[in-house]
């Protein structure tokens, strides 16, 4: 799948399943001289304003990078510029139950991607799920995209940096069977998914 099919199925999702939601593809960014584009951006109001800020990498995203150094790099400084800039900035809020923004970095579930992933699991998985931008707390996600060919409320993502590594029982618990992850992960070598300890 190309990035561009990913956004489209992205950005439906938002506008089908967040009624109260502002999507935008290719947002642009610039802080302190830093400048950037993100994938797609959302701003929820759930009532308070939650932003999702997601990068998505497909087979050539993955096979273009030096490597998964590379991808966390261009990640973090999506994390670490986007809403430094004035026309992005989170405000704290009072009696905010939850982060003010979720970054996601959503692969394409395809064998690419799925043995990119696997072989830099230990990187992708030391991603820390919590953080902030100034004072108002944040979350940080690395996942596989899921349900790409159901309706676009359905599409969800798989992480594998929360309490489910990739590789884990409880990550291939989560997969969801017939799925194009679940292909995915069939086409790819058993002794990369599921390495010997």
């Amino acid at each position: 799948m190309r990035e561009d099919e990913l956004a489209t199925r992205v950005f439906a999702h938002y506008e089908t399943a967040h009624e109260r939601s502002d999507v935008r593809l290719e947002e642009p960014y610039d802080a302190e001289g830093r400048q950037g584009v993100v994938d797609v951006y959302v701003r929820l109001r759930t009532p308070q304003p939650v932003d999702h800020v997601v990068e998505l990498k497909s087979d050539s995203a993955v096979r273009r990078a030096t490597g998964a150094n590379e991808v966390l790099r261009q990640f973090r400084r999506m994390e670490r510029y986007f809403h430094a800039d004035s026309t992005h900035r989170l405000e704290p809020k009072l009696g905010r139950s939850g982060p003010g923004a979720r970054y996601l970095l959503l692969f394409a579930p395809t064998p690419t991607c799925v043995y990119h992933v696997a072989t830099n699991r230990t990187l992708y998985g030391s991603v820390d799920v919590a953080g902030a931008a100034g004072e108002v707390p944040t979350e940080r996600t690395v996942a596989f995209l899921t349900g790409l060919d159901g309706d676009p409320e359905t599409l969800g993502y798989l992480s594998v940096n929360g309490d489910a590594p990739f590789g884990s029982a409880a990550f291939h618990d989560a997969v969801p069977e017939g799925s194009r992850l679940a292909e995915s992960l069939r086409r790819v070598d058993d002794d990369v998914i599921d390495p010997p300890s």
